[in-house]
């Protein structure tokens, strides 16, 4: 994180209750909406990976650090491990595949998303918001 600092990709960031209550917010609607039926796969994928995003910048803000500039989705997922703890790893590799997958989906091709993934990273997402709720509770209970 120290490296990511001096190279101005993340900076300072306090984080405020309201803020935290927007984000869960948004990740709950997105997480809705990630489920509508008759939506395509790669269009699930992508709204889950978004609520996905924006849950990993919880624990960052909470830190007391917010991303800036080029590749930030890639900074939240390197640093939430170290936020979090080495638990998330796994899930921050996997978020981080997603992000790849999303870019792919986004600015390249179409079809490249099953639905079995877009299920996937819905219920992994959904799995993280119960996780970062509890950890919130634990270590911010200020802010929930």
């Amino acid at each position: 994180m120290e490296s990511l600092l001096a190279q101005g990709r993340l900076r300072p960031h306090k984080a405020s209750r309201g803020e935290v209550q927007d984000i869960l917010a948004v990740v709950e609607r997105d997480l809705k909406d990630a489920a509508v039926p008759g939506l395509s796969a790669e269009r699930r994928f992508l709204i889950a990976y978004e609520a996905g995003l924006r849950l990993a910048t919880v624990p960052l803000h909470c830190a007391g650090y917010e991303t800036h500039g080029a590749g930030h989705h890639w900074v939240t997922f390197q640093v939430l491990p170290e936020v979090m703890g080495k638990e998330f790893s796994d899930l921050a590799e996997y978020l981080e595949v997603c992000r790849t997958k999303r870019n792919v989906g986004t600015y390249d091709r179409a079809g490249e998303i099953s639905s079995g993934e877009a299920d996937e990273i819905r219920g992994e997402v959904t799995s993280f918001k119960v996780e970062v709720e509890g950890w919130l509770g634990a270590k911010h209970p200020e802010l929930v």
